[in-house]
């Protein structure tokens, strides 16, 4: 299985504290690539150097053959490359279906200072529709994302990231804050759409992790200590010992 995205070597520091040291993975499409590890192991910054949001002290980004280390986080959207944010992400005033379609409008290289007319636009409505739909959200269209409830604002936010057509997606804890049924139902729709994809996912929830993952990576302090399948993981003594602990399901 080729290589859709690769870091070589990734490396930040801010100040004399080293974030992330020396980390590589491979992400492939139809494959989810989990990263876990303690609070402040690094996981978020590494996503921040991978979308474009930070640029690393040394090493590369590789997408699709490219390297796009010194692309910005608008430059490597276009080519393919989205995410989602710990915190939920959308315009509450706005209803779902103008949210997902100002994502399709960017897409498509439009200005926001033209966002409004975005509620006019067939083509845009369209195709932000049928990212609602697959997200299960079509029958919200438009209620306002503000009155949405949590796990659907991880929806709408996953239809908006499927919306700017990426061939991968970054997903920063998108089970954070949901109930067992929302997780549950975000499991369920990452399983559906992860053939047409290359994900890669962090998350704290680790029986969605190990539902969900192909290969898993342990960062901690920076660092990949260990990386495998979910079953090399479970049973490595060093992940447990610095992560899972004794009494992981």
């Amino acid at each position: 299985m080729s290589a859709l995205l690769e870091l070589r070597a990734l490396r930040k520091s801010f100040g004399g504290l080293a974030v992330t040291q020396d980390v590589s993975l491979t992400l492939a499409r139809g494959e989810i690539h989990a990263l876990i590890g303690p609070n402040g192991a690094g996981k978020t910054t590494l996503v921040h150097q991978v979308s474009g949001t930070l640029r690393p002290d040394a090493g590369q980004v590789v997408f699709a053959g490219e390297d796009v280390t010194a692309l910005d986080l608008a430059q490597r959207a276009r080519r393919g490359l989205a995410r989602s944010f710990q915190i939920t992400c959308v315009l509450p005033g706005f209803s779902a279906l103008e949210n997902v379609a100002l994502a399709v409008q960017a897409r498509a290289g439009s200005s926001f200072r033209f966002f409004r007319a975005a509620r006019d636009e067939a083509a845009l409505n369209a195709r932000a529709m049928a990212a609602l739909e697959e997200m299960g959200l079509g029958a919200r269209a438009q209620v306002p994302a503000a009155a949405l409830s949590h796990g659907e604002k991880r929806q709408l936010e996953l239809a908006i990231a499927l919306a700017m057509e990426p061939r991968v997606l970054l997903l920063d804890e998108p089970l954070a804050g949901t109930g067992a049924e929302e997780a549950e139902r975000l499991v369920r729709i990452l399983t559906a759409i992860k053939p047409r994809y290359g994900i890669l996912l962090i998350e704290h929830d680790m029986p969605a992790v190990f539902a969900l993952a192909d290969r898993i990576s342990v960062l901690a302090q920076g660092r990949v200590i260990a990386a495998g399948t979910p079953e090399e993981i479970r049973a490595d003594p060093q992940v447990r010992a610095a992560y899972l602990g004794d009494d992981d399901e």
